[in-house]
């Protein structure tokens, strides 16, 4: 009866749980650190982070202009051509 309520309560097998617990968070930790986030001072990391995002303004605006026209040169003209090989043939 215990062993179903602790079950239950971890949502699965309780190793299982925990197991699954730390990796996912070793993989949300990498992600914080690479961008740029500290666990001993998370506030002022994220003040920092916020800070950083302000700075950038319009240059990350033009940065992903920039990316969006080289990818859409390519993108956009296989997309019509695959529309125009798909279409429907009038009868």
């Amino acid at each position: 009866m215990a062993q179903e309520h602790v079950q239950r309560f971890f949502g699965g097998p309780p190793l299982a749980v925990i197991g699954r617990l730390i990796l996912l968070s070793i993989l949300v930790g990498v992600i914080l650190a690479a961008i740029g986030l500290d666990p001993w001072n998370i506030i002022e990391s994220v003040r920092r982070l916020v800070l950083h995002i302000w700075n950038m303004g319009f240059d990350a605006v033009r940065w992903l202009w920039r990316y969006f026209l080289l990818g859409a040169v390519i993108v956009l003209p296989i997309w019509v051509l695959i529309r125009l090989v798909k279409a429907p043939r009038g009868g």
